[in-house]
């Protein structure tokens, strides 16, 4: 057993959150989120939320302080919302000062295709999916 890592992170996910270099892209992802048809490397953290594994990873390193799309949500289709507490909820996972950043669909998709890895959780509210880019270490 590992001191100081939260348990509700895998070996697996440890491994590949270790794997991972400045401008990387991780994808925590909602239940309903198409993680094997956009990626082959997918790992399941199934009964888990979004914001709790945010909380578990986040203090295992940097975003990308060179970017301002560090951390990216995927904006609601036309005539949609956002699930209430949605936001609020990521971004209070997130480090001060850092914000979210918005892009459609399709395009969070292709980004998804490039990520490092998908971590698909229990969240089942839409739009439940964000895009963490890893930084250098001070």
């Amino acid at each position: 057993m590992l001191k100081n890592i939260d348990p509700t992170i895998s070996p697996e996910l440890l491994y590949e959150i270790h794997k991972m270099g400045h401008g990387d892209e991780i994808v925590l992802s909602d239940a309903h989120f198409p993680a094997y048809s956009v990626n082959d490397k997918v790992l399941r953290a199934d009964g888990l939320e979004v914001t709790r594994l945010m909380q578990a990873i986040l203090p295992l390193f940097e975003l990308d302080q060179y970017v301002d799309d560090k951390a990216v949500m995927m904006a609601p289709v036309e005539g949609d919302s956002l699930p209430e507490g949605l936001a609020e909820d990521y971004q209070s996972a997130l480090p001060a000062g850092v914000s979210i950043t918005y892009t459609d669909r399709f395009a969070f998709y292709d980004r998804a295709k490039t990520a490092s890895v998908v971590v698909v959780t229990g969240t089942t509210r839409k739009y439940g999916n964000i895009i963490l880019k890893k930084g250098v270490t001070d």
